[in-house]
């Protein structure tokens, strides 16, 4: 059986299905319709399914005539029916792994979708998890869950994990030109995954197991998590101290070797690094062990924005004006620079401490045009068109994500009051007196 599926892969006649068309799952369906193979698309969400169907894009990095191409083609299919997943033969789940509110693993969106798989699982499929998750997630939750209707592993149907790496907003790398790392639960798995990824991606990178593939994506986001931290702890002192974070970093990074720069912000913000350390933690404690160092960072980075609040309250009673009541414009709903992903935006949580403070509060994103409800958001809100006198009438203008469109002098020129948490008004002149930096 894992011979015969492995040519059928390396054939290019095995049919594709990702389940979950967000930001991780729709760039891979395009990659594989690209690389010549029929692709199904699953999601639980019908008004994605419909936009699909209709050639109509809601990612802004993929444009609708990308999408109307992969119709068109006749290798692209988008449905909500789970009772089709028997018909691909590789099967990629790119499902959320958020957190409760504990700060604990939630593993319900797997779950749902390892039981969903495991009701048309057949002879001869091949299951990835893209889905970040802890190490051991693949073996000890979806092996159990698929292996219920009686089917084996490694001789009936193949099983492994392959990290997510999509990085909204990046112009020098692609999901094709990202390398893959792959684990399978043997190594028919592994050669198969391997071949499947081969057909969308350019460079794949086979590792020696499921739980080694996990882990290296683990690494990656903690690493950026704790070095974020660092800079932004260091931002906090460098402010006491009357010293600019950001030219220190920029001193820094002339340094040739030795130093890679991390820039501060509001907090963390995308699926992976403000969740995938605190998963590290909670698995860490399984084996009686304490990440001290990741579990510190989170704390860190968790406080930042509360952090951006006290300074902007203090920044308004300087000028005489109370938070409470005050009219605050946030510049910025998506979690970083240039794109329209809000994914655990720290600029939602500004808005909603701020809501809680008595302040009036609107926003504007030229990539977000209104908000949508999400797991732990509903704001309710629509993006606020900028001009002159509109950037007047409010108390302070909070610059949350330092998008390029904005004309940061305008802003300087025309805001009563601005606080800065990306150093994005550093090169503007004059109006000094009026920014903020948090």
């Amino acid at each position: 059986m894992p011979k015969r599926l492995l040519r059928k892969i390396e054939s290019r006649r095995a049919v594709v299905g990702v389940i979950g068309l967000g930001y991780v799952g729709l760039p891979l369906v395009r990659e594989f319709v690209r690389g010549g193979v029929k692709v199904m698309g699953f999601d639980v969400d019908a008004s994605k399914v419909a936009s699909l169907a209709a050639g109509r894009s809601y990612i802004e990095h993929i444009p609708s005539s990308t999408v109307r191409q992969m119709v068109a083609s006749g290798r692209f299919v988008a449905t909500t029916d789970f009772r089709k997943l028997a018909r691909p033969d590789c099967i990629l789940i790119c499902v959320p792994t958020p957190l409760t509110k504990m700060r604990e693993p939630d593993m319900r969106y797997i779950e749902a979708t390892a039981n969903a798989i495991a009701k048309t699982l057949r002879g001869g499929q091949l299951v990835i998890l893209e889905s970040t998750t802890y190490p051991g997630t693949t073996r000890e939750v979806v092996l159990p869950i698929l292996q219920q209707t009686g089917l084996k592993v490694g001789r009936d149907f193949l099983l492994a994990f392959s990290p997510e790496r999509e990085d909204p907003g990046r112009k020098d790398y692609t999901t094709k030109t990202i390398p893959k790392v792959v684990g399978g639960y043997d190594k028919a798995s592994l050669e198969a995954a391997v071949a499947c990824y081969r057909i969308a991606i350019d460079k794949v990178v086979p590792v020696s197991s499921c739980e080694a593939a996990e882990a290296a994506k683990i690494l990656e986001n903690t690493y950026r998590c704790v070095n974020i931290a660092l800079v932004n702890e260091l931002k906090v002192l460098f402010d006491r101290m009357g010293i600019d974070v950001w030219e220190v970093i920029r001193a820094a990074a002339t340094k040739p070797f030795g130093f890679t720069p991390f820039y501060p912000g509001p907090g963390l913000g995308g699926h992976c690094i403000p969740i995938d350390p605190f998963y590290l933690s909670w698995k860490a404690r399984q084996y009686g062990l304490t990440t001290r160092f990741i579990e510190l960072a989170g704390e860190v980075n968790v406080a930042m924005p509360r952090y951006v609040i006290a300074k902007l309250m203090d920044a308004l009673n300087d000028r005489g004006k109370a938070l409470k009541g005050a009219r605050v414009l946030v510049l910025g709903l998506a979690y970083k620079k240039d794109i329209d992903d809000v994914r655990e935006s720290p600029s939602l949580e500004l808005i909603e401490l701020l809501r809680e403070k008595g302040a009036s509060v609107d926003y504007n994103d030229p990539h977000v045009p209104r908000t949508h409800k999400m797991r732990e958001h509903d704001l309710k809100m629509i993006s606020k068109k900028i001009s002159a006198r509109m950037l007047a009438g409010y108390d302070v203008v909070l610059v949350s994500t330092d998008h390029s469109s904005y004309d940061y002098q305008v802003i300087a020129d025309h805001a009563k009051l601005v606080i800065d948490t990306r150093g994005a008004m550093r090169g503007v002149k004059g109006n000094r007196d009026k920014i903020v930096m948090a």
